[in-house]
């Protein structure tokens, strides 16, 4: 545990991370108190974020734990020159080379120690003096430049190796090679600034390049400026990694190349040689899910959908082994649940993938797999009906729910023609009986939408018109079952049923209008007219609603009123639907 600790505080101190890396190296020294390396390393870390304090601390313990370890004195001269006892980092960095008399660091250390010391016993120095040297003269130079990422590789190179030895010998040298951009890059890294260098995708760039016209007085003024360089502070030295943790990173880095070559050959719909890429990176390293992800993902674009399923479970599962973000897990369930899709040849094909799709919003809510959820639920309902659809035994059905309906057995009926629908969900026949069966059964709302869907199937077809006619009689919207049944009667004159249903509205909407009705009838229909949502929007409008009150208290401004078009209409049918309830 402590050695997994100790892992993830150097890969946080490499990163920069150093809080993080305090904390891991926290974690590792309370499972092991007595390991001196671990408190050089948080040591390190703590005068990476300038506390040198906390550094000293932890410097000494690793002294006291380990007497004859030259680091530990180097960690303790580095402690000590950040908090300016330069004596005492003079007699650390001596110490060290008594253990160690050829190590370079302790001796870079030592004169880095010793200048200090004689500047600060000289006073200020004088304005002329190299203002870069101290950068290149501390102790920890090549430690900066091997673990600075972007100067590591610049170390494997003799000719700049060479060059940095000549500018740690007399900084005055840096005047001869400023125009190599490695030492300006190295210059940065040691300087803690961020230099801009330009590379080769800079220059094809036009915002990169210099505008020619700037002028030339404008660029001596900037020459002539001088640089202000913050005093370098001293570093600790790269984090200790056993033999086993650098090949780990050096495979990691691997992986990650042959994942980026399988990117670029999936690009390219080379699909074979993305495959074998993502292969060699899943085995170079297998903690990280998104090389079997990218493999599963070119699958899927070959059509090997059962290689494609099998990779996103095995991402599945070693994701959570991992603790992988959530966010891949549900990409990896996605990803095969489009497989299944795919795959899918009958309704029941899609339950699996339905399922997948259904996992991965439990991990992730993202809307482009709820769309993919929604269409495959769509794609199964249809592939359903396709398969259920027989005609033939539809019309066995309808004629099993007209037996029963002969027989005043309405439930029954109902029963067989709800199948037949299924078998053959466009029959206008089956949606009219069943509207009938409703009917009876006073289920009046689903009889109104059965006739209506009659209606919509075949609108010649007389018997829907005279289904949704009678569900409206019923309802006691008499005007509505009128005008149901004329628009009927445009299909079919001489239908006698429609023509009947006509005469049995017109005596209704008559006896109303002869004041015939009993005052529970009035009272009904009141309420009816009421519910209509046309009155009912009337009513709660502010507007209609003063023009109503102007009406009963204002003349003058009701004859105004009178003169707006949309406002008589409004009026006009409160008065008609008054006129129907009451007169």
């Amino acid at each position: 545990m402590a050695e997994e600790a100790k892992a993830k505080g150097n890969a946080a101190f490499s990163a920069g991370d150093f809080p993080t890396a305090i904390r891991h190296f926290s974690e590792a020294i309370d499972l092991a108190p007595t390991n001196h390396v671990l408190y050089s390393n948080r040591s390190a870390a703590y005068a990476s974020l300038n506390k040198y304090a906390e550094a000293l601390t932890d410097a000494k313990k690793t002294v006291e734990l380990k007497p004859d370890w030259s680091k530990g004195y180097s960690r303790l001269g580095a402690a000590h020159l950040g908090l300016a006892h330069y004596d005492d980092a003079v007699s650390a960095y001596k110490k060290g080379l008594e253990y160690d008399p050829n190590n370079e660091a302790l001796k870079s250390g030592l004169a880095d120690a010793q200048a200090s010391v004689s500047r600060s016993r000289a006073g200020p120095p004088p304005p002329g003096n190299n203002l870069f040297g101290d950068a290149f003269s501390g102790p920890e130079m090549w430690a900066k430049l091997t673990a600075d990422p972007s100067t590591r590789a610049y170390l494997q190179q003799p000719d700049f190796v060479k060059m940095m030895q000549e500018i740690q010998k007399n900084p005055s040298n840096l005047n001869l090679y400023l125009k190599d951009q490695r030492v300006m890059q190295a210059l940065g890294v040691l300087l803690n600034l961020k230099f801009r260098t330009p590379t080769s995708e800079d220059t094809e760039m036009p915002e990169s390049s210099p505008s020619p016209s700037s002028p030339p007085e404008r660029k001596r003024a900037a020459e002539a400026e001088p640089v202000k360089v913050p005093e370098p502070e001293p570093e600790p030295e790269p984090m200790e990694l056993t033999e086993e943790e650098r090949e780990k990173k050096e495979r990691k880095a691997q992986a990650v190349s042959e994942k980026e070559l399988g990117n670029a050959a999936y690009k390219k719909k080379d699909f074979d040689t993305a495959i074998a890429h993502y292969t060699k990176a899943m085995e170079l390293d297998d903690e990280d899910i998104s090389y079997l992800m990218n493999r599963a993902a070119t699958y899927l674009e070959m059509g090997q959908y059962e290689d494609c399923i099998k990779d996103c479970d095995k991402a599945v599962e070693r994701g959570r082994e991992l603790r992988s973000d959530f966010k891949m897990i549900a990409k990896a369930l996605t990803r095969k649940g489009s497989a299944l899709v795919k795959m899918a040849k009958t309704s029941k094909d899609y339950e699996p993938a339905i399922e997948s799709f259904q996992k991965a919003l439990t991990e992730h809510r993202n809307p482009d797999t709820l769309k993919k959820l929604n269409d495959a639920e769509k794609a199964k309902k249809e592939l359903e009906q396709q398969e259920y659809f027989d005609p033939k035994v539809a019309d066995e059905e309808r004629e099993k729910g007209n037996e029963y309906f002969k027989q005043q057995k309405y439930p029954e009926a109902i029963k067989h023609y709800t199948e037949s629908l299924k078998r053959n969900p466009k029959d206008p026949r089956a949606y009219s009986n069943r509207a009938a069966c409703y009917t009876k059964l006073g289920a009046l709302p689903e009889g109104l939408k059965d006739a209506e869907k009659c209606i919509e199937l075949d609108p010649t077809f007389s018997k829907g018109y005279n289904r949704k006619g009678a569900v409206q009689f019923f309802m006691k919207e008499y005007d509505k079952a009128l005008e149901t049944y004329q628009e009927g009667l445009k299909h079919d004159p001489n239908n006698q049923e429609l023509l009947d249903g006509v005469k049995r509205c017109v005596e209704q909407i008559n006896k109303a209008s002869r004041g015939d009705l009993t005052p529970d009838e009035l009272k009904e229909r009141q309420a009816k007219g009421m519910q209509d949502p046309e009155v009912q929007n009337i009513l709660q409008d502010p507007v209609m609603r003063q023009v109503l009150i102007d009406f009963q208290e204002n003349p003058k401004a009701a004859q105004e009123h009178t003169k707006n078009p949309m406002v008589m209409n409004k009026i006009q049918k409160l008065s008609w639907t008054k006129s129907k309830i009451a007169l």
